[in-house]
């Protein structure tokens, strides 16, 4: 039968004074060689003679073109025809002054040296990084913090560069990607984890990376929005391989935060894995309660991209299992699929649960005083 509903408005502006909180922000170095000053002259050779080598067999570029260059707003790029989201100032302008954005997270994707084919330099190339973003970005505007950049491929490395940076408050999180060369919950990984809980930061896990493998079960797909499905799809495996390789009972203080995600699919994932667990348990000893009350206590959302179903009270369930308290903006800025905080979270949405999305959650994950 029809059914006629009111059309919400959209939601109204949030006021600086509201404490606005964007955990997905994406600076862009104006050029790799703006990362020579924290390379070795060994490093800085290889980057000028080689470039940088993910780990897939794309060697000039992505495997598919992102809706629009550099997969940015038309107009992230600066008056000067600058790379979106080089120019701190700039960034400053168009997002944080004008969306009165209290603190911004820095996401840093390319070139960052994340997952690339030779880890000494994956490790040279996330320090750079990691040095690049204090000097450059934190240093400019103090409403930024920076993520801690990472060669995940090499846990070791990555955990020495975690404690290197975890007693500097200017690092909000552990930056890691959803594709990686193993399940994510693969001990492989767990120096990683270890290190994270031991300098009391949270694991920001963003969707995108470079596995080695082809990001489907049959091969790599036709078209790019495949690939933007697929980031759901990517978490969904690194959520089961983490709870059932049993890294929250191993490291019972870790918390993660699943970043451009989506995350309708979170709960039918629960309850798939808690309707085999019974029956499969004996398998894994190591677990002691359901995975969905792991799910529930370790792991955090970002609305980007927020689902849109046809009934306003089918997100309000979706949300309201996940946790209110669960649930975190981000803008992905500055993407051609960016969210307008002002209109981000639907109206329909209660007001004090809109805030806390907004940024009392962030608040509280990441101990934004």
């Amino acid at each position: 039968m029809n059914v006629i509903r009111p059309q919400a408005a959209p939601g109204r502006p949030l006021a600086a004074t509201q404490g606005l909180i964007d955990v997905d922000i994406h600076p862009r170095a104006k050029s790799v060689h703006n990362y020579d000053p924290w390379l070795s002259a060994t490093m800085r050779e290889r980057l000028a003679t080689y470039g940088m080598r993910p780990r897939h067999g794309f060697t000039k570029g992505p495997p598919y073109f992102k809706s629009q260059p550099l997969a940015s707003r038309l107009d992230a790029w600066t008056p000067e025809g600058g790379t979106p989201a080089s120019d701190p100032a700039f960034v400053a302008s168009q997002h944080l002054d004008y969306h009165g954005v209290e603190i911004g997270l820095l996401n840093p994707l390319q070139p960052s040296g994340q997952g690339d084919q030779n880890n000494p330099f994956s490790t040279a190339m996330a320090h750079a990084v990691n040095e690049w973003q204090l000097a450059c970005w934190v240093a400019e505007d103090a409403r930024l913090r920076a993520s801690i950049v990472v060669p995940y491929e090499d846990p070791e490395a990555s955990a020495k560069e975690i404690r290197r940076r975890g007693g500097d408050r200017r690092f909000a999180q552990v930056l890691l990607m959803s594709r990686t060369s193993h399940p994510l919950g693969n001990p492989k990984y767990w120096p990683i984890f270890e290190a994270a809980q031991e300098v009391g930061l949270p694991i920001g896990i963003h969707a995108f990376g470079y596995s080695g493998w082809a990001m489907t079960n049959g091969g790599w797909p036709s078209f790019y929005i495949e690939e933007v499905s697929e980031h759901a799809t990517s978490c969904q495996s690194l959520v089961a391989s983490m709870v059932l390789e049993g890294v929250f009972e191993r490291f019972p203080k870790l918390k993660v935060v699943l970043i451009e995600c989506g995350f309708g699919w979170l709960p039918s994932v629960a309850w798939r894995l808690d309707r085999h667990f019974p029956s499969l348990r004996h398998e894994l000893p190591h677990l002691k309660r359901l995975p969905s009350e792991q799910i529930r206590e370790h792991i955090w959302v970002s609305t980007q991209p927020v689902e849109e179903p046809p009934r306003p009270e089918q997100l309000l369930d979706c949300m309201g299992w996940i946790g209110w308290d669960r649930i975190l903006f981000a803008s992905d800025y500055p993407h051609w699929d960016f969210d307008d905080p002002r209109y981000a979270i639907p109206s329909f949405i209660p007001e004090a649960k809109r805030a806390a999305i907004y940024g009392g959650n962030a608040r509280s994950v990441y101990n934004f005083g």
